[in-house]
């Protein structure tokens, strides 16, 4: 099934492979994209993947950056610098989708605020990721206020059309991997007492109000997809409290709401994700919103990959650290080809930034 066409939205995907987002702080100072990436994200499509989805892209000038040198759809400027890199994919027969970010509380670096704010004034878990330029605890973010929710939510939205006028094909919402979105779905995080605090339903309720608005402003003839995970970047351990029971009412909302797909990572894609002989959290998404599932989480190997597709535990797969290791992935597994083994020290030491030796490697093109 790995080579199968799929149709997602008004697009047809050459296969199931799909690059997942890595941040890779290699933008310009002022959130612009550069030549650097597209040759980075053009590798990609050269070597077969279907689909790409960017790293995370901050989506305003105030508080939603995350990271120094990370890209940005917070100005025509940046949306502009989007362009050539989009079409490089493009010319290359694959999609690609911007993937819309806002760090909240997780930020470690902000070119326009040393402020952090989130649904409450509770720091997160664990240290800041040195090979992404940061050091130390986080701060303790301020508490989000009404003006904060409004502009924050149209920041998504007005993200999402720019996105759209760069030429992408989609954009999948980040409410994944403890930044600002999951900050609000995650118990510990979350003490808010007002309708976006308390209950998974009022927890969910400004991921789904952020969801309802780039739907009604893009969603005619544009991807728009939402990643979803229960780990963190610095709490990679975390489960929701309630289980497969508070899986169910996340993503069975979710899938009432129009999106074109859920995109789940977890730590090994093909593992119990709520304990001891329950469903994987690709499973879970599938069940329980109805609609397309893209599985991530070690799925490099094709022959596990392949297995979450053909027991219809998902649709599509991404690939992270594996693709970083073989941007030609698709290529060589469909040619029967040996894969490479990702490199952490050499890939993303001392920092994230893409390595020149990387764009010097020619990718595997033989169909």
């Amino acid at each position: 099934m790995l080579f199968n066409t799929f149709h997602l939205d008004s697009r047809t995907l050459k296969n199931r492979y799909v690059v997942a987002p890595m941040t890779r702080i290699s933008a310009e100072a002022d959130g612009r994209a550069n030549d650097t990436m597209k040759k980075y994200y053009r590798r990609f499509a050269k070597g077969g993947f279907a689909a790409i989805i960017s790293e995370g892209i901050y989506t305003d000038q105030s508080f939603s950056q995350g990271y120094n040198n990370q890209p940005g759809l917070a100005t025509d400027i940046q949306a502009d610098a989007w362009k050539p890199v989009v079409e490089a994919v493009h010319e290359e027969g694959s999609i690609m989708i911007a993937q819309l970010m806002h760090a909240g509380g997780q930020s470690q670096g902000n070119a326009y605020t040393d402020e952090t704010i989130a649904p409450s004034a509770i720091a997160p878990k664990g240290e800041q990721l040195g090979f992404y330029g940061g050091s130390g605890p986080f701060q303790t973010p301020r508490a989000m206020e009404e003006p904060d929710l409004t502009e924050t939510k149209m920041s998504f939205v007005d993200s999402a059309r720019r996105a759209k006028a760069a030429g992408f094909d989609g954009v999948e919402i980040h409410g994944a991997n403890g930044y600002l979105l999951d900050q609000f779905l995650t118990d510990y995080l979350n003490h808010r007492e007002d309708a976006y605090g308390g209950s998974v339903e009022n927890r969910l309720r400004y991921v789904l109000e952020v969801v309802d608005e780039v739907l009604a402003a893009v969603g005619e003839d544009f991807i728009i997809g939402i990643r979803i995970s229960q780990g963190k970047v610095a709490d990679q351990a975390h489960k929701w409290a309630g289980g497969e029971k508070e899986a169910e009412e996340i993503f069975g909302a979710l899938g009432k709401t129009g999106l074109d797909y859920i995109h789940v990572t977890d730590g090994d894609a093909s593992a119990s994700s709520f304990g001891e002989g329950t469903k994987t959290l690709a499973e879970a998404a599938k069940e329980f919103s109805g609609i397309t599932v893209v599985a991530n989480g070690q799925l490099q190997d094709p022959e596990k990959a392949e297995t979450i597709l053909s027991s219809d535990q998902a649709h599509l797969v991404s690939i992270g650290t594996g693709a970083l290791a073989n941007p030609d992935l698709p290529n060589k597994v469909k040619d029967g080809r040996e894969l490479d083994a990702f490199d952490f020290e050499k890939i993303l030491l001392p920092q994230a930034e893409v390595k020149e030796e990387e764009l010097k490697d020619e990718v595997y093109t033989k169909e």
